[in-house]
């Protein structure tokens, strides 16, 4: 926005106001703000003088302080905030960066071995849950060839009669009823 003649008024008045605050005593005025070397880029230094005579300035510290605890006031005025108001020589009222208590690393090297570590045990589960299932159906495979039972399995879609393991089976194929090869 432009820099004008109502802008620099506000300006020594929010300065003025500032010194107010800073120091109960003192009497700041409007015209005890004396701004110098203005230029387009608003880009000026100012001096506060005090108030019973304009010729002796109040000290540089006084005026860091006062602008210091009323910053947040200033930048109000003006709709800016401390990365577009800079006072030279006033450290900004910034907050500085929040750091996390741990590294960032450390929480990524954290959840990648609590996906490992999760990833294992369930492998291990599920290892043992079917040897168990696998033990369990073999039991039951023995306890039905114990008790003489024909189960009926399904092979591709196409039903298969187990053999009977104790009577045996004969293949007739290789039976020989007449011997067709010839002996070495």
């Amino acid at each position: 926005y432009a820099w004008d003649a109502n802008e620099e008024y506000l300006f020594k008045a929010v300065v003025a106001f500032a010194m107010r605050r800073y120091s109960s005593t003192s009497t700041t005025q409007i015209s005890n703000v004396l701004l110098c070397n203005v230029t387009d880029r608003v880009s000026f230094w100012f001096v506060v003088t005090d108030s019973s005579d304009n010729v002796t300035t109040v000290p540089g510290s006084e005026v860091e302080a006062a602008i210091r605890m009323n910053r947040n006031r200033i930048n109000s005025a003006f709709l800016l905030s401390d990365k577009t108001l800079q006072f030279l020589k006033i450290t900004s009222t910034l907050s500085p960066p929040v750091e996390p208590s741990t590294p960032v690393w450390l929480i990524v090297f954290g959840v990648v071995l609590c996906l490992i570590v999760t990833g294992i045990v369930f492998l291990i589960v599920a290892g043992i849950q079917q040897r168990k299932k696998k033990n369990k159906e073999s039991t039951e495979t023995e306890n039905l060839e114990e008790k003489g039972e024909v189960t009926v399995t399904v092979e591709n879609g196409i039903p298969c009669e187990t053999l009977d393991l104790k009577a045996g089976h004969i293949n007739g194929v290789f039976a020989a009823d007449d011997e067709r090869f010839t002996s070495l």
